[in-house]
């Protein structure tokens, strides 16, 4: 058997500032107090990572809003059981705030037995009470609504946790309630999400939808910039040859607090025996020993004598399963870092599952989604006392071109280098673009260190206040409106998250040797912004374009420029060594930039488009996979590649006239500049379509 390969992976440090855990007189954390500085908003989306205190910022505005903005009751509505405990009553008071979050244990729905649709009898006995509070699951609202109408839910704080579950897609019922709820106009809604996008890359809202909600946003930059105890984040992803069950050992620590998700039966990393699968892991692991009575824990002896607690979620006894998930949920041991040691799930142990001492996330098989992956991440981003280090490790067969999945296995592996892609981008702080002044003077604003301001360079700065990265880019276009200036400095993250989930992009991104990179830069990258902001001005959704594809190029420069020197992947500035206290030999993000912007005469918007996004990914993924699988994967994607799409080559002359309003001409399909020749090739295509059809 063959030791796993990496693939594209990325290892990040923070400042360790401690900000994201310090409340203010009221008891809020930093995002907390962000949002409830806009909990009069009628429509309030809250963007922010695991862990960030998104249930607790819920409770302040909530009784606000019962307290201040004269709505009769809340009900809060969360995806599934498990979740609901996040809203058991907590006595805020005790922490500055002016009341306590108090829900009558009967309208939790979530910890009442019985299945979601015979529950609706309690939703309704609910808002015909004097009762204030309801919590249940996404699936008893939905019975409720269709049973009762939306009209009983007016004058009613509505707050959907996980919002990322609703779809834009008629058929999604969730997204079609809020829809009505919105048209119908006399209820309030919050919605609060980790990963505003949804796996299958469907829009979570209408353009007109989306509009009408406030949004507040908080990263993971300022997350885990602002954690007391953890320190580095580092995400891997490896392939392996052969069974998973016989390299588990390669990437599974027994000293590490881990969840490990086995991989779906249908998936093909799966043996077809998920029972057998554990039973080898925990074979692999050490002696079995016996069972905890009182946890239903199993216990198993390592060779250095330890003995491991190691909780399974995948029996399929439900009395078994039921009991060992109680355990995990007991109040008493939260804050016991030796109750539990290793987590074993398929299904469960992923979204809004909380056990803060989780070291590793290692999943088995490409999961369904990015949305799951990043669920399963944030098990690990918790803080904890003497949690310095986290790390999510994802483990996929390697394409075999002997298998008759091999289209999956290439797609497995096309998702996750997606995912990596757009980790590096979340985990990354912000940039703050701004157009290089023509008189070749400072940006107003911008703070370019103890150096100064260098005319003669391509100046980078940080904020000291944010950490954001001050770039001046030459030809940059700036957004107009103030909503498009609020998606260049909030909303691009959904923006990179669409343009690596598309398939065609990342297929020609890492295997089309004749790819002209403006026609992933400019047209893909126009087309998705267009689809996803159709009701701004064509020079806003320009501004926005270039922001976005400035932002992820940059971090891929960054990295390369960091690889190339010897160094390790950090989005710290000044990354301090946790043992001495010196300045860390690896590599900031920040010099990664710097150095990139030094290689360049002058860092311009042209240069920027010029950059295929997935060139770095694809060198990483040379230096992992043989050049015989390497080849097989390059074979199958090109067997299905389309030369031009009509979308494509109408994207494509639109840029050309673009072309020729700068230039006062239109492309030549002579062109030496590639990029010229191929908007020219849009055009005669068109041109030839027309001609088809005339004489047809």
């Amino acid at each position: 058997m063959s030791k796993p390969i990496a693939i594209p992976s990325v290892s990040v440090t923070y400042a360790q500032n401690g900000t994201s855990a310090c409340p203010n007189a009221l008891g809020m954390r930093p995002m907390q107090e962000r949002a409830y500085q806009k909990r009069g908003e009628q429509y309030l989306l809250i963007k922010s990572p695991p862990a960030s205190g998104k249930s607790r910022a819920l409770m302040f505005i909530a009784l606000d809003k019962l307290e201040n903005q004269n709505l009769k009751q809340a009900i809060i509505v969360v995806p599934e059981k498990a979740i609901g405990s996040s809203f058991h009553s907590e006595p805020l008071s005790q922490f500055g705030f002016w009341a306590d979050w108090q829900v009558e244990p009967k309208w939790n729905l979530c910890d009442a037995p019985g299945n979601d649709g015979g529950k609706v009898g309690a939703v309704q006995k609910f808002l015909a009470s004097g009762a204030k509070i309801l919590v249940c699951t996404h699936a008893t609202f939905r019975f409720a609504v269709d049973k009762f109408g939306i009209e009983i839910l007016d004058d009613r704080l509505i707050a959907i946790d996980e919002f990322h579950h609703v779809s834009a897609n008629p058929d999604n019922k969730l997204g079609d309630h809020v829809r009505q709820l919105m048209t119908r106009d006399k209820t309030h809604i919050v919605a609060m999400t980790g990963s505003y996008f949804r796996g299958d890359a469907e829009a979570v809202l209408h353009p007109e939808d989306e509009s009408k909600f406030d949004t507040v946003t908080y990263t993971y930059y300022e997350q885990l910039n602002g954690y007391q105890y953890l320190k580095q984040l580092d995400i891997g992803y490896y392939f392996y040859a052969g069974s998973y069950t016989d390299e588990i050992m390669e990437v599974l620590n027994p000293n590490e607090k881990t969840i490990l998700h086995i991989p779906n039966v249908n998936s093909r990393e799966s043996t077809k025996d998920k029972i057998r699968e554990v039973e080898h892991i925990i074979e692999e692991l050490g002696e079995w020993q016996g069972t905890d009575p009182k946890t239903g824990f199993q216990l198993v002896k390592t060779a250095d004598g330890t003995i491991l607690k190691i909780a399974d979620l995948v029996d399929d006894d439900p009395t078994k399963r039921d009991k060992v998930a109680t355990a995990l949920k007991d109040p008493a041991h939260k804050n016991n870092r030796d109750h539990v040691d290793i987590i074993i799930a398929l299904g469960m142990a992923k979204e809004g599952f909380d056990w803060i001492w989780c070291e590793h996330a290692l999943t088995i098989g490409y999961r369904s989604s990015l949305t799951e992956i990043v669920q399963i991440i944030g098990r690990a981003t918790r803080d904890a006392p003497g949690k310095t280090s986290a790390r999510f490790t994802n483990l996929i067969a390697e394409p075999d071109a002997t298998e008759g999945a091999v289209t999956e296995a290439v797609n497995d592996t096309l998702k996750a280098i997606a995912a990596s892609l757009l980790m590096e981008q979340v985990l990354a702080p912000r940039f703050e673009f701004k157009p290089k002044r023509p008189d070749n003077q400072p940006t107003p604003g911008f703070d370019y260190g103890e150096g100064g301001y260098d005319p003669g360079k391509c100046n980078v700065g940080v904020n000291p206040e944010t950490g954001h990265i001050q770039l001046e880019i030459k030809g940059l276009a700036e957004p107009k409106s103030q909503e498009a200036e609020r998606i260049c400095r909030e909303d691009l993250t959904e923006l990179v998250t669409a343009f690596v989930q598309d398939k065609p992009t990342i297929e020609r991104g890492l295997f089309d040797e004749e790819l002209v990179p403006e026609e992933l830069t400019q047209v893909r990258m126009g087309k998705i912004v267009k689809e996803k902001f159709p009701n701004l001005e064509e020079e806003d959704q320009e501004a926005i374009r270039q922001y976005a594809i400035a932002a992820l190029n940059l971090v891929q420069q960054a990295k390369k420029t960091v690889n190339e020197s010897g160094g390790t992947y950090t989005t710290n500035p000044g990354a301090t060594n946790s043992s001495d206290g010196e300045l860390a030999k690896n590599t900031a993000l920040i010099d990664g930039v710097r150095q990139f912007a030094l290689s360049v005469t002058e860092l311009d918007m042209d240069l920027i488009d010029r950059i295929n996004p997935f060139g770095e990914a694809y060198a990483i993924l040379a230096k992992s996979m043989s050049e015989e699988r390497l080849r097989q994967v390059a074979e199958v994607i090109a067997a299905k590649r389309i030369t031009l799409s009509v979308e494509e080559a109408r994207q494509l002359a639109k840029r050309a006239l673009r072309f020729k309003q700068e230039k006062g001409r239109l492309p030549s399909l002579t062109a030496v500049d590639p990029w010229e020749k191929r908007m020219a090739e849009g055009i005669a295509f068109l041109q030839r379509k027309r001609r088809e059809e005339t004489n047809a």
